[in-house]
């Protein structure tokens, strides 16, 4: 059996999620300059080279701005941040889990009915060896990964790398809890069967068929993962209470 390592977390890292946490949740607010560096760095009782590598990775995420003279403003993500920031957006904040299934509901349904125009005999053949794998998927972490590879195959048989990039940010974004989000896998055998009519659909070309398929399903587990994700988080409140 596979045992997926422990991530080794540096100072640097733990601090710049602190700091992404204290923007994204208004302790540093939007417009606002953050206090000098060497106040800054005492204040979360770290080094300023320390504080200095933090602050550069949250710039690259399009959380701040930096302009020599003037300081470090904390951006308003909202208006200039992209999809790179929903992975953070998620793992903060479980509310944006809900508009990003939303989104992938509306996604995967274009992709499905695109996929049944577009899709050649190779790709179909593709689809239904991947959803084989899905249904012979030794355990839920597997089964769950497999499915993602179905979904990059309906992405890639638009026939548009633009589906397929949407397909991938929407993956990302909530990849922080993808183990919280485990219940649809459970079952290999389900799992396979509750995607096989999107399957089907798509390698015969049927475009409609496709999109009401895809709808359902996405909805189904949609609904699963997110009664999970909520019952994951009920325990772990019951935890730090005990």
């Amino acid at each position: 059996m596979a045992v997926e390592g422990i991530p080794r977390q540096s100072l640097v890292d733990l601090l710049e999620v602190r700091l992404r946490d204290d923007i994204l949740s208004g302790t540093h607010e939007p417009g606002s300059l953050l206090p000098p560096e060497r106040e800054l760095a005492a204040g979360y009782g770290v080094t300023r080279t320390t504080l200095k590598h933090a602050l550069t990775r949250l710039e690259k995420a399009g959380l701040l701005s930096t302009r020599h003279g003037i300081g470090t403003c904390v951006l308003d993500y909202l208006r200039f941040g992209g999809a790179e920031l929903l992975p953070m957006l998620a793992a903060q904040d479980s509310a944006w889990l809900r508009e990003i299934f939303e989104v992938r509901r509306h996604i995967g349904t274009l992709v499905a009915g695109r996929a049944a125009v577009r899709r050649t005999a190779r790709q179909a053949r593709r689809l239904e060896e991947l959803l084989q794998q899905v249904a012979e998927a030794p355990d839920a972490d597997a089964t769950q990964l497999a499915d993602v590879e179905v979904h990059r195959e309906l992405a890639r048989a638009t026939g548009n790398r633009v589906y397929l990039l949407l397909t991938n940010t929407l993956f990302n974004a909530y990849l922080p809890v993808r183990r919280a989000l485990r219940a649809p896998f459970e079952d290999a055998a389900k799992a396979a069967a509750r995607l096989a009519p999107v399957v089907h659909a798509v390698s015969e070309g049927r475009e409609e068929e496709a999109q009401r398929a895809a709808e359902a399903y996405l909805r189904s587990t949609e609904k699963v993962m997110l009664s999970s994700l909520s019952r994951a988080r009920e325990r772990s409140v019951d935890v730090r209470s005990a």
